[in-house]
């Protein structure tokens, strides 16, 4: 008895969000959508009771993984995105034996992604909760409810469990009866909420006041400790510090890079085997598989560096060649150090005090590694992320040739239709994937307004690019319901 028939009484039993039967308006997806979001909002402010506020464990990751630092949502999309590595990674191998156009391995494989999710949960949040004392239990809590430190920290632990829960089902929901995904929904609805702070905020996020109201004050002369603007302080000050001139340039030419780069295709023609004059195109797009593959490579990342922190807080600190920490929790030194990602010009310019004070070499070695794994990984995990998608190739094929659809010249056949597909679509996704994290590293190392990291942003304008194209061509086929049977929706 193989592993499928074992596992399969429980996978299939895995809570699920019921499909819709049927057309869904596309109003009542807006509605949807737009719910999902609220209560997303409402939960990023719902502190988790019993719980003192410590530093954030996830630090500059945070806006990547959809959370909110000592809220019912701490955790974030972080469980589900590490789910989705680990299946990945088995998917590629080809260790599920699993065929997701097979309607029962499909009911298989997502009840498998579900209970890898709550592993993860508690994997994640078990240590975080009794190992690293990064979310403390509050001792006047304990007194007053008469359980203790460890009643508290199970009880602490029990919220951020339920959050992640509902983080799942919320994504499943906006996935089957709203317009994208959860998961994209909410890095956009967090990444947005940073960037307008710090362009308008006047208490800033974190340290940083807005930019709008920082220029306001230099130019009424109001801004304290700001050299003149003539001088190369003052012009550094601009660049760099409280002008975030570089920052504000970076955010737009990303805002650019991407609207255009999403643009970038190759039309294969179509033509309808049975309606005479109906042809379309099908878009094979220079970011083929999305900048999602990043959020694996980042989140990957944070894992690492989440476990350096654990172990460096649980043995009291690690070897030299191994990591040391800051005060903060920051890693300074061995494999750690070099492991972790590139977040702000702060981290990499040693010739202007940044840097940490660290070797002009050590500072290179680990830029270099940061550019090799985001670039690398990108184009891996894009790979990945295409065939457990079903965007690769055959799959492509399979869907073009069952919607009526063949290619002008060719025969009306799949492996013929599988073979032109085979000379864009692997070359287009490595590509793709390795420019995303290329971009991803640039923009981080030369900083973004409101504090989000260069992938944080890179991801929200691909992703609100997507949600543009899916509801212009929602609003087709409302307007044109054949267009909808003749595709398939």
């Amino acid at each position: 008895m193989g592993w499928k028939e074992t596992a399969e009484p429980v996978l299939t039993r895995m809570p699920a969000v019921q499909r819709p039967e049927g057309h869904i308006p596309f109003k009542r997806k807006l509605m949807w959508t737009g719910g999902v979001l609220l209560l997303y909002f409402f939960l990023t402010n719902v502190y988790l009771y019993g719980a003192d506020q410590s530093a954030d464990i996830f630090g500059n990751f945070r806006s990547l993984l959809a959370g909110g630092q000592g809220t019912v949502l701490h955790l974030g999309i972080g469980p589900i995105v590490t789910a989705s590595i680990v299946l990945q990674l088995l998917g590629g191998a080809d260790l599920l034996g699993l065929d997701t156009s097979d309607p029962r391995d499909q009911v298989l494989y997502q009840g498998l992604q579900k209970l890898l999710v709550v592993v993860m949960i508690c994997l994640t949040g078990l240590p975080m909760v009794f190992v690293g004392g990064f979310l403390p239990a509050n001792e006047a809590v304990a007194q007053n409810l008469g359980i203790g430190t460890f009643g508290v920290q199970w009880l602490i632990f029990a919220q951020i469990f339920v959050g992640a829960i509902l983080v799942l089902f919320m994504d499943e929901i906006v996935s089957k009866w709203g317009v994208g995904s959860g998961i994209g929904l909410f890095i956009v609805a967090g990444v947005s909420q940073r960037l307008i702070g710090g362009l308008i905020s006047p208490q800033g996020i974190g340290s940083s006041v807005g930019v709008i109201p920082q220029w306001i004050s230099i130019i009424t002369g109001s801004a304290q400790n700001v050299p003149s603007l003539l001088t190369s302080g003052g012009i550094q000050y601009m660049l760099f510090g409280g002008g975030q001139l570089l920052a504000l340039a970076t955010t737009v030419l990303i805002f650019v890079i991407v609207v255009y780069a999403e643009s970038v295709r190759v039309e294969i023609p179509l033509s309808h085997a049975r309606v005479k004059g109906a042809r379309g195109r099908f878009p094979v797009k220079l970011i083929y598989a999305s900048v999602l593959p990043m959020i694996l490579v980042r989140a990957l990342q944070a894992n690492i560096q989440f476990l350096g922190r654990i172990l460096n807080r649980q043995l009291g600190g690690l070897p030299a060649w191994l990591g040391s920490y800051n005060q903060y929790g920051s890693p300074t030194g061995g494999l750690f150090y070099y492991f972790a990602p590139i977040h702000s010009p702060n981290d990499w310019m040693w010739w202007a005090g940044g840097a940490g004070g660290h070797a002009a070499w050590e500072v290179l070695l680990r830029v270099a590694i940061d550019l090799g794994f985001m670039v690398v990984g990108g184009a891996i995990f894009a790979i990945f992320w295409v065939e457990t998608a079903d965007m690769g190739p055959e799959a492509t094929a399979k869907q073009i040739q069952n919607s009526g659809m063949q290619i002008p010249g060719f025969r009306q056949n799949t492996g013929v239709i599988e073979k032109v597909m085979e000379r864009y679509i692997p070359q287009v996704t490595v590509l793709g994937g390795a420019l995303v994290g290329l971009l991803a590293v640039m923009a981080n190392m030369l900083g973004t307004i409101g504090g989000t990291s260069g992938t944080s942003l890179l991801l929200a304008v691909s992703i609100t690019y997507k949600l543009y194209e899916e509801i212009a061509e929602e609003q087709l086929m409302e307007m044109h319901p054949m267009m909808r049977e003749m595709f398939g929706g």
